[in-house]
């Protein structure tokens, strides 16, 4: 598959200061917006996509401005193709052996994450979910071989290891030979609120008819 230029991504803890940063941004260079919006905590993220002198430029202007707002940010030369079509809605269907899942604490360590297991091991990326509904977190699924998806997600841990530090080491797992009710259940929209929405209780009990009402006599 092709490899995309360039990615950025700036994370901001003030909605304020991450639409200035982003105006601040797309003035500077001829960059593609992939997303800009507001997720849950109430952070405001911004992601873009160009050629690598183009992004490096818009980066830069966003850090300038956003400042201490800043909570994370991250630039991608050579971004994996498969991380910029999950970010465009993209989800594949696992068929492999292991299902490997990465959670990190925000959305810029996921991203990264996801772009070092696939540059470094033979996985698909089935689904990256970001921010919203996860109080900020965020989560991805590799799919493949066991060792595959093994090396993986080591591969993205140790990329978040070394930027970040301990501190803030993912938690991961890897499932050997994922249940096929698991499986469907993550194909489907993972949100537990959603789904509860779509779950039949049965029918609509029967209205009870009126109670007639009591003449009162005359006397």
């Amino acid at each position: 598959m092709p490899i995309h230029p360039a990615l950025a991504v700036l994370e901001f803890d003030s909605i304020a200061a991450g639409i200035e940063a982003g105006d601040a941004m797309v003035k500077r260079a001829p960059i593609q917006v992939l997303r800009s919006g507001t997720i849950h905590p109430g952070k405001y993220i911004v992601l873009v996509e160009g050629s690598v002198g183009d992004v490096e430029e818009a980066f830069d202007a966003g850090r300038a401005v956003g400042g201490l707002c800043l909570l994370a940010t991250l630039l991608l030369p050579n971004v994996h193709p498969q991380v910029v079509a999950a970010l465009e809605g993209v989800r594949q269907v696992g068929a492999g052996e292991a299902l490997g899942i990465v959670e990190t604490e925000t959305v810029t360590a996921t991203i990264n994450a996801a772009d070092a297991g696939l540059k470094g091991a033979n996985v698909r990326l089935l689904d990256l979910r970001l921010g919203d509904g996860l109080g900020g977190k965020g989560y991805l699924l590799f799919d493949g071989s066991v060792s595959e998806v093994e090396s993986a997600v080591e591969i993205a841990t140790d990329r978040l290891v070394e930027v970040d530090g301990w501190a803030r080491a993912p938690i991961t797992r890897i499932i050997s030979k994922l249940h096929r009710e698991m499986r469907q259940e993550l194909e489907a929209d993972p949100r537990f609120r959603s789904r509860m929405r779509d779950v039949v209780s049965g029918p609509p009990p029967h209205p009870r008819p009126p109670r007639p009402t009591r003449r009162s006599r005359a006397g």
